[in-house]
Protein backbone atom coordinates (compact mmCIF):
# COMPACT_ATOMS: atom_id res chain seq x y z
CA UNK A 1 0.00 0.00 0.00
CA UNK A 2 2.74 2.46 1.12
CA UNK A 3 6.04 2.53 -0.82
CA UNK A 4 8.64 3.03 2.00
CA UNK A 5 11.97 0.96 3.15
CA UNK A 6 11.05 -2.29 4.73
CA UNK A 7 14.04 -1.86 7.36
CA UNK A 8 12.62 1.41 8.58
CA UNK A 9 11.79 1.81 11.93
CA UNK A 10 8.56 2.65 13.50
CA UNK A 11 8.26 5.87 15.88
CA UNK A 12 7.06 4.23 18.89
CA UNK A 13 6.46 7.91 20.36
CA UNK A 14 4.50 11.29 19.37
CA UNK A 15 5.41 14.78 21.08
CA UNK A 16 2.22 16.81 21.57
CA UNK A 17 3.47 20.85 20.78
CA UNK A 18 0.62 22.67 21.64
CA UNK A 19 0.79 25.92 20.50
CA UNK A 20 4.34 26.05 18.85
CA UNK A 21 4.96 30.14 18.93
CA UNK A 22 3.90 29.96 22.66
CA UNK A 23 6.89 31.52 24.81
CA UNK A 24 8.10 29.08 27.79
CA UNK A 25 7.38 31.72 30.50
CA UNK A 26 3.28 31.31 29.50
CA UNK A 27 3.20 27.35 30.08
CA UNK A 28 2.14 27.50 33.59
CA UNK A 29 -0.71 29.72 33.01
CA UNK A 30 -1.92 27.73 29.76
CA UNK A 31 -2.02 24.86 32.07
CA UNK A 32 -3.80 26.50 35.01
CA UNK A 33 -6.57 27.96 31.96
CA UNK A 34 -6.88 24.47 30.63
CA UNK A 35 -7.26 23.02 33.84
CA UNK A 36 -10.21 25.34 34.99
CA UNK A 37 -11.57 24.89 31.56
CA UNK A 38 -11.77 21.22 32.41
CA UNK A 39 -13.22 21.06 35.47
CA UNK A 40 -15.97 23.69 34.96
CA UNK A 41 -16.88 21.97 31.93
CA UNK A 42 -16.75 18.56 34.03
CA UNK A 43 -18.76 19.46 36.94
CA UNK A 44 -21.24 21.82 35.01
CA UNK A 45 -22.55 18.56 32.83
CA UNK A 46 -22.83 16.52 35.84
CA UNK A 47 -24.51 18.80 37.15
CA UNK A 48 -26.80 18.49 34.41
CA UNK A 49 -26.61 14.86 34.13
CA UNK A 50 -27.58 14.77 37.57
CA UNK A 51 -30.94 17.25 37.24
CA UNK A 52 -31.89 15.11 34.54
CA UNK A 53 -31.44 11.63 36.60
CA UNK A 54 -33.15 13.11 39.47
CA UNK A 55 -36.44 15.10 38.31
CA UNK A 56 -38.80 13.30 36.46
CA UNK A 57 -40.42 16.48 34.38
CA UNK A 58 -37.27 16.46 32.36
CA UNK A 59 -37.57 12.75 31.23
CA UNK A 60 -38.90 14.45 28.20
CA UNK A 61 -37.14 14.03 24.34
CA UNK A 62 -35.90 17.71 24.60
CA UNK A 63 -34.13 16.84 27.63
CA UNK A 64 -32.84 13.22 26.26
CA UNK A 65 -30.89 15.49 23.86
CA UNK A 66 -29.29 17.36 26.39
CA UNK A 67 -28.48 14.51 28.42
CA UNK A 68 -26.77 13.08 25.04
CA UNK A 69 -24.67 16.18 24.63
CA UNK A 70 -23.97 16.52 28.18
CA UNK A 71 -21.94 13.25 28.53
CA UNK A 72 -20.94 14.09 25.10
CA UNK A 73 -18.94 17.24 26.08
CA UNK A 74 -17.47 15.44 29.15
CA UNK A 75 -15.91 13.15 26.54
CA UNK A 76 -14.32 15.02 24.16
CA UNK A 77 -12.81 17.67 27.44
CA UNK A 78 -11.72 14.00 29.40
CA UNK A 79 -10.19 12.45 25.82
CA UNK A 80 -8.31 15.97 25.31
CA UNK A 81 -7.67 18.01 28.15
CA UNK A 82 -5.52 15.66 30.46
CA UNK A 83 -2.79 15.07 28.39
CA UNK A 84 -2.07 19.11 27.34
CA UNK A 85 -2.55 19.64 30.71
CA UNK A 86 0.41 18.00 31.71
CA UNK A 87 2.17 18.55 28.47
CA UNK A 88 2.32 22.41 30.07
CA UNK A 89 2.23 21.62 33.96
CA UNK A 90 4.92 19.49 34.27
CA UNK A 91 6.50 19.28 30.29
CA UNK A 92 4.96 15.56 29.91
CA UNK A 93 4.71 15.62 25.83
CA UNK A 94 4.88 11.81 24.96
CA UNK A 95 2.19 9.87 24.34
CA UNK A 96 2.76 6.63 22.89
CA UNK A 97 2.18 6.05 19.07
CA UNK A 98 -1.30 3.73 20.35
CA UNK A 99 -2.04 6.02 23.00
CA UNK A 100 -2.23 8.80 19.97
CA UNK A 101 -4.19 6.39 17.96
CA UNK A 102 -7.27 5.87 20.71
CA UNK A 103 -6.74 9.52 21.56
CA UNK A 104 -7.38 10.57 17.90
CA UNK A 105 -10.02 8.30 17.21
CA UNK A 106 -12.40 9.61 19.93
CA UNK A 107 -11.66 13.13 19.42
CA UNK A 108 -13.14 12.74 16.00
CA UNK A 109 -16.03 10.50 17.49
CA UNK A 110 -17.15 13.01 19.85
CA UNK A 111 -16.75 15.22 17.14
CA UNK A 112 -19.06 13.36 14.94
CA UNK A 113 -21.28 12.58 17.60
CA UNK A 114 -21.69 16.22 19.10
CA UNK A 115 -22.79 16.73 15.24
CA UNK A 116 -25.31 14.06 15.03
CA UNK A 117 -26.74 15.38 18.14
CA UNK A 118 -27.62 19.09 16.59
CA UNK A 119 -28.83 17.79 13.88
CA UNK A 120 -31.07 15.66 16.37
CA UNK A 121 -32.00 18.69 18.75
CA UNK A 122 -32.31 20.99 15.27
CA UNK A 123 -35.09 17.82 14.11
CA UNK A 124 -36.66 18.23 17.45
CA UNK A 125 -37.21 22.15 17.66
CA UNK A 126 -38.36 21.55 13.89
CA UNK A 127 -41.21 18.97 14.98
CA UNK A 128 -42.24 21.02 18.00
CA UNK A 129 -42.46 24.37 15.53
CA UNK A 130 -43.55 23.54 12.68
CA UNK A 131 -45.60 20.64 13.64
CA UNK A 132 -47.05 21.02 17.34
CA UNK A 133 -50.22 19.37 17.05
CA UNK A 134 -48.45 15.96 16.23
CA UNK A 135 -45.38 16.55 18.05
CA UNK A 136 -45.86 14.36 20.74
CA UNK A 137 -46.76 11.60 18.58
CA UNK A 138 -43.85 11.80 16.54
CA UNK A 139 -41.40 12.21 19.43
CA UNK A 140 -41.67 9.90 22.02
CA UNK A 141 -39.16 9.22 24.83
CA UNK A 142 -38.88 6.40 22.89
CA UNK A 143 -38.70 8.03 19.58
CA UNK A 144 -35.49 10.17 21.35
CA UNK A 145 -33.78 7.55 22.83
CA UNK A 146 -33.54 5.40 19.68
CA UNK A 147 -32.29 8.46 18.08
CA UNK A 148 -29.48 9.09 20.48
CA UNK A 149 -28.52 5.64 20.39
CA UNK A 150 -28.50 4.85 17.37
CA UNK A 151 -26.49 8.65 16.85
CA UNK A 152 -23.90 7.16 19.91
CA UNK A 153 -23.06 4.04 17.39
CA UNK A 154 -23.05 5.39 13.64
CA UNK A 155 -20.45 8.39 15.10
CA UNK A 156 -17.69 5.32 15.25
CA UNK A 157 -18.06 4.51 11.94
CA UNK A 158 -16.39 7.50 9.57
CA UNK A 159 -13.29 8.31 12.75
CA UNK A 160 -13.25 4.09 12.60
CA UNK A 161 -12.13 4.26 8.98
CA UNK A 162 -9.74 7.20 9.20
CA UNK A 163 -8.09 5.57 12.32
CA UNK A 164 -7.59 2.25 10.25
CA UNK A 165 -5.83 4.02 7.59
CA UNK A 166 -3.88 5.99 9.73
CA UNK A 167 -2.35 2.70 11.63
CA UNK A 168 -1.50 1.25 8.78
CA UNK A 169 0.70 4.16 7.35
CA UNK A 170 4.44 4.10 8.05
CA UNK A 171 6.05 6.77 10.62
CA UNK A 172 9.47 6.09 10.50
CA UNK A 173 10.80 10.11 11.04
CA UNK A 174 9.29 13.02 12.44
CA UNK A 175 7.24 12.84 15.52
CA UNK A 176 6.17 16.41 16.70
CA UNK A 177 2.22 16.67 16.43
CA UNK A 178 1.97 20.64 15.87
CA UNK A 179 -1.51 20.63 18.18
CA UNK A 180 -2.57 20.10 21.38
CA UNK A 181 -4.12 16.25 20.90
CA UNK A 182 -3.31 13.53 18.32
CA UNK A 183 -5.86 14.20 15.44
CA UNK A 184 -5.89 12.51 12.06
CA UNK A 185 -4.31 15.28 10.00
CA UNK A 186 -1.92 16.42 12.42
CA UNK A 187 -0.51 12.62 12.59
CA UNK A 188 -0.74 11.95 8.44
CA UNK A 189 1.20 14.67 7.86
CA UNK A 190 3.86 13.07 9.37
CA UNK A 191 4.24 9.87 7.67
CA UNK A 192 7.06 8.88 5.63
CA UNK A 193 5.45 7.89 2.83
CA UNK A 194 2.48 9.04 -0.28
CA UNK A 195 -0.65 9.30 1.97
CA UNK A 196 -2.14 11.91 -0.96
CA UNK A 197 -5.15 9.53 -1.48
CA UNK A 198 -6.01 8.47 2.33
CA UNK A 199 -5.53 12.73 3.04
CA UNK A 200 -8.37 13.42 0.37
CA UNK A 201 -10.06 10.64 1.74
CA UNK A 202 -10.00 11.72 5.38
CA UNK A 203 -10.62 14.92 4.26
CA UNK A 204 -13.85 14.31 2.16
CA UNK A 205 -15.12 12.12 4.86
CA UNK A 206 -14.49 14.71 7.70
CA UNK A 207 -16.21 17.31 5.45
CA UNK A 208 -18.95 14.68 4.68
CA UNK A 209 -20.05 14.26 8.65
CA UNK A 210 -19.88 17.67 8.98
CA UNK A 211 -21.73 18.94 5.47
CA UNK A 212 -25.28 16.47 6.21
CA UNK A 213 -26.01 17.39 9.88
CA UNK A 214 -25.16 20.75 8.89
CA UNK A 215 -27.60 21.07 5.65
CA UNK A 216 -30.28 19.44 8.03
CA UNK A 217 -29.27 22.18 10.65
CA UNK A 218 -30.08 24.77 8.27
CA UNK A 219 -33.04 23.41 6.63
CA UNK A 220 -35.20 23.12 9.78
CA UNK A 221 -34.03 26.36 11.17
CA UNK A 222 -35.45 28.19 8.07
CA UNK A 223 -38.64 26.70 7.95
CA UNK A 224 -38.88 27.36 12.30
CA UNK A 225 -38.35 30.95 10.50
CA UNK A 226 -40.86 31.21 8.54
CA UNK A 227 -43.25 29.26 10.75
CA UNK A 228 -42.43 31.60 13.47
CA UNK A 229 -42.98 34.83 11.12
CA UNK A 230 -46.76 33.23 10.85
CA UNK A 231 -47.40 33.33 14.36
CA UNK A 232 -50.25 36.01 14.76
CA UNK A 233 -48.93 36.06 18.48
CA UNK A 234 -45.98 38.98 19.06
CA UNK A 235 -44.66 37.47 22.34
CA UNK A 236 -45.18 33.79 21.27
CA UNK A 237 -42.68 34.94 17.90
CA UNK A 238 -40.49 36.68 20.30
CA UNK A 239 -39.72 33.53 23.06
CA UNK A 240 -39.59 31.23 20.40
CA UNK A 241 -36.37 33.37 18.38
CA UNK A 242 -35.15 33.56 21.78
CA UNK A 243 -35.33 29.99 22.70
CA UNK A 244 -33.67 29.22 18.68
CA UNK A 245 -31.04 31.76 18.84
CA UNK A 246 -29.54 30.32 21.90
CA UNK A 247 -28.86 26.89 20.07
CA UNK A 248 -28.52 28.53 17.02
CA UNK A 249 -25.42 30.57 18.96
CA UNK A 250 -23.71 27.25 19.69
CA UNK A 251 -24.23 25.26 16.52
CA UNK A 252 -22.61 28.63 14.77
CA UNK A 253 -19.86 28.19 17.22
CA UNK A 254 -19.29 24.94 16.78
CA UNK A 255 -19.52 24.69 13.00
CA UNK A 256 -17.73 28.02 11.37
CA UNK A 257 -14.71 27.90 12.93
CA UNK A 258 -14.69 24.08 11.84
CA UNK A 259 -15.04 24.00 8.44
CA UNK A 260 -12.37 26.81 8.04
CA UNK A 261 -10.33 24.24 9.82
CA UNK A 262 -11.03 21.36 7.85
CA UNK A 263 -11.62 23.25 4.36
CA UNK A 264 -7.49 24.92 4.73
CA UNK A 265 -6.24 21.84 3.66
CA UNK A 266 -7.95 21.14 0.33
CA UNK A 267 -8.02 24.67 -0.76
CA UNK A 268 -4.71 26.08 -1.28
CA UNK A 269 -5.86 30.03 -1.22
CA UNK A 270 -6.67 29.66 2.35
CA UNK A 271 -3.99 29.43 4.64
CA UNK A 272 -3.31 29.86 8.32
CA UNK A 273 -0.42 29.75 11.39
CA UNK A 274 -0.48 26.49 13.31
CA UNK A 275 -1.14 29.15 16.16
CA UNK A 276 -4.00 30.14 14.79
CA UNK A 277 -5.57 26.86 13.61
CA UNK A 278 -5.49 25.32 17.05
CA UNK A 279 -6.83 28.10 18.68
CA UNK A 280 -10.12 27.89 15.79
CA UNK A 281 -9.99 23.95 17.04
CA UNK A 282 -10.08 25.15 20.57
CA UNK A 283 -12.65 27.25 19.71
CA UNK A 284 -15.06 24.78 18.33
CA UNK A 285 -13.98 22.00 20.78
CA UNK A 286 -14.12 23.80 24.12
CA UNK A 287 -16.41 26.74 24.35
CA UNK A 288 -19.54 24.59 23.31
CA UNK A 289 -18.79 22.09 26.39
CA UNK A 290 -17.98 24.92 28.77
CA UNK A 291 -20.93 27.05 28.06
CA UNK A 292 -23.47 24.55 27.13
CA UNK A 293 -24.75 23.55 30.73
CA UNK A 294 -24.38 27.43 31.81
CA UNK A 295 -26.78 28.18 28.90
CA UNK A 296 -29.22 25.66 29.85
CA UNK A 297 -29.66 26.23 33.46
CA UNK A 298 -30.60 29.74 32.21
CA UNK A 299 -31.99 29.59 29.70
CA UNK A 300 -34.47 26.45 30.58
CA UNK A 301 -37.43 27.28 32.41
CA UNK A 302 -37.73 23.80 33.82
CA UNK A 303 -34.22 23.43 35.06
CA UNK A 304 -34.68 27.11 36.58
CA UNK A 305 -37.34 25.86 38.32
CA UNK A 306 -35.62 22.71 40.16
CA UNK A 307 -32.54 24.62 40.78
CA UNK A 308 -35.01 27.27 42.96
CA UNK A 309 -36.52 24.33 44.27
CA UNK A 310 -33.81 22.78 45.43
CA UNK A 311 -31.88 25.98 47.03
CA UNK A 312 -35.42 26.67 48.92
CA UNK A 313 -35.24 23.40 50.24
CA UNK A 314 -31.83 23.87 51.56
CA UNK A 315 -32.78 27.05 52.42
CA UNK A 316 -35.29 25.52 54.66
CA UNK A 317 -33.53 22.60 56.18
CA UNK A 318 -30.91 25.07 57.42
CA UNK A 319 -33.29 27.50 59.01
CA UNK A 320 -34.87 24.40 60.94
CA UNK A 321 -32.50 22.39 62.26
CA UNK A 322 -32.92 19.50 64.52
CA UNK A 323 -32.98 20.83 68.23
CA UNK A 324 -29.87 18.54 70.09
CA UNK A 325 -30.88 19.74 73.96
CA UNK A 326 -34.50 19.34 74.01
CA UNK A 327 -34.75 20.84 77.43
CA UNK A 328 -33.35 23.72 75.62
CA UNK A 329 -36.19 23.99 72.97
Amino acid sequence: MFEVNENYTRVSEFVIVGFPGLHPSFNQLVAWLFFFVYVITVVGNILLVVLFALERSLQKPMYIIMLSLALSDIGVCTVSLPKVIARYWWDDAGISFYTCLIQKQFIHYFGTLTSLIMMTMAMDRYLAICFPLRYTQLMTNRTMSLLTALSWVSAMIVPGITTIQTSQMPFCGPNRIIHFYCNTVSMNQLSCADISSQSTVSVSLSMFVLFLPFSFIVFSYVNIIVSVMRMANAQGRVKTFSTCATQGCIILIYYIPRFVVNATPINPNLTMTPDLRIGLTLLHSLLPPLVNPFIYCIRTKEIRAFLAKWTNRGQSNAHHKPCIHPIAC
